[in-house]
């Protein structure tokens, strides 16, 4: 079928010289095939199970608010996907029809992200959790497999131990031939001390050096496996993001937050220094957090490395000058207390702190705030959708420490709410260069030399076979 004419898109296209990349549209999985592929691979059990999974979800979304903060959960999303422009919405449900309209939409390759998949993440039995990401896994080879030259699904690969990530990073990866990755940003797990509570306590797995398990061999084996970890969990369910009635009020800079965990833990464990040959992405959280976060890290950093935070050492503190001062300045109450001045001094400044926990930056390896620059340059990539404004913060050296620009990758995310008419996302993204906040090399660098550099970090041939392969080859 010839392509549809689309005036929106033509006007950036002709304006651009460079190939545009989506670095995370969303495809909306068909479950029929979904549950049958789990069939094959488990059993009606493993089917039914998975099934449940979804109408459990479905419960709860018909639960009053009333109910639904009685039993502790937040509403769920609802009226998620385009309806009323059903194109759209066949587009992300069918392959085929993506890869024809690609040319309409303006984009020239697209990694896509699954939708339902990433419940798989969530899923707390560990039979049911492999099966249901192998399942997922085999429908998004079989059903990608005639795109590849322009549409590049991505392996969901669950976390919750090390073995079960090695296992799906070389199923989808070495038997099914799958190129890209999604891998859980972190797991929940029950704390053992809260055994009496009606309610298991959870606490938060970043994979780091506080898990229970050693994920050493899974950054290992992605490098081995030329594999860039991308991340796209939710934050959804933290903290104040716990509304049982407002959908909205826990989705407002959810992907932000789950975002920002795992980059942290990746920084602070040095997990980017000890692989500078792997690139990590993380999706569709913008990158006005990544901004905060380096420059954060930068301030920490410079006052709290271990020279630094002897400035704060209890013991460093000259006891006769603050008598002396003590009994220059202070009231009569402070000075009827001044032989308890031990009692006043410890909380948060203890003396006795462990010395061999007082490097809080021992992991991360670094030595100097040029190399938190360094890392963040060579090693985060941060998924902006089209009409995010605050996409210019990525590029502006004169706001970042150091110079620094960040690396922004264009993510469109068609498939969902969030894109009314997938028509539009090139044009939107391009606003930000017609009001001048970008540059035509920041947007080039946006949308196409930045997810080059993200996947060919890693694994040089990962255009190798595809439209771009040849464009990606005059970029080095």
């Amino acid at each position: 079928m010839s392509k549809r004419a689309n005036p929106a898109a033509d006007r950036v296209r002709h304006r651009i010289r460079h190939p545009i990349i989506d670095a995370d549209g969303h495809c909306i999985e068909y479950l029929p095939v979904v549950y049958e592929y789990a069939r094959e691979i488990g059993g009606e059990s493993a089917a039914k199970g998975l099934r449940a999974m979804f109408e459990a979800m479905r419960q709860v979304g018909q639960l009053t608010p009333e109910q639904r903060r009685e039993l502790g959960v937040m509403r769920p999303p609802w009226w998620a996907f385009p309806a009323r422009n059903t194109r759209d919405r066949a587009t992300a449900m069918l392959p085929r029809l993506l890869y024809e309209r690609l040319d309409e939409l303006g984009l020239d390759f697209a990694v896509v992200y699954p939708t339902y998949g990433l419940v798989v993440f969530n899923i707390e039995d560990e039979e049911l959790r492999q099966v249901s990401a192998r399942a997922f896994n085999r429908y998004f080879a079989d059903h990608y497999r005639e795109s590849a030259d322009r549409l590049a699904p991505v392996a969901i690969i669950p976390m919750h131990t090390p073995e079960e990530a090695l296992a799906e990073l070389d199923y989808s990866h070495g038997q099914l031939g799958l190129k890209a990755s999604l891998l859980a940003g972190h797991v929940m797990r029950p704390v053992a001390a809260a055994g009496k509570s009606p309610r298991p306590m959870l606490w938060m797995d970043t994979f780091g050096a506080d898990s229970p398990h050693d994920y050493e061999p899974v950054w290992r084996r992605c490098l081995e496996l030329g594999v860039s970890p991308t991340f796209h969990s939710t934050g959804m369910g933290w903290g104040s993001r716990a509304s049982p009635s407002s959908y909205v009020f826990n989705h407002i800079g959810n992907f932000a937050a789950a975002g920002e965990a795992i980059c942290r833990a990746l920084f602070l464990n040095g997990v980017a220094r000890r692989y500078p040959g792997l690139r990590f992405a993380f999706l569709e959280g913008g990158v006005g957090w990544a901004a905060t976060l380096y420059a954060d890290a930068i301030g920490h950093f410079s006052k709290r490395n271990a020279e630094s935070v002897q400035n704060y050492n209890p013991n460093a503190i000259d006891r006769d000058e603050l008598l002396s001062l003590f009994r220059e300045y202070g009231d009569g109450r402070i000075s009827s207390h001044l032989n308890e001045l031990d009692d006043g001094l410890w909380p948060i400044a203890d003396p006795a702190e462990r010395k061999e926990t007082i490097d809080e930056f021992a992991a991360s390896g670094i030595q100097r705030v040029e190399d938190i620059r360094d890392v963040f340059r060579r090693s985060f990539f941060f998924g902006c959708e089209a009409d995010d404004p605050t996409n210019a913060a990525a590029f502006d050296a004169r706001r970042n420490p150091m110079g620094a620009r960040l690396n922004a990758i264009f993510s469109s995310d068609i498939g969902h709410w969030d894109v009314p008419d997938n028509r539009t996302v090139l044009a939107e993204a391009y606003e930000l260069v017609e009001k001048g906040m970008l540059t035509e090399e920041d947007f080039r660098d946006f949308t196409f030399a930045n997810a080059v550099s993200l996947y060919t970090g890693t694994n040089p041939d990962f255009f190798k076979g595809t439209v771009l392969e040849h464009a990606v080859a005059r970029t080095r």
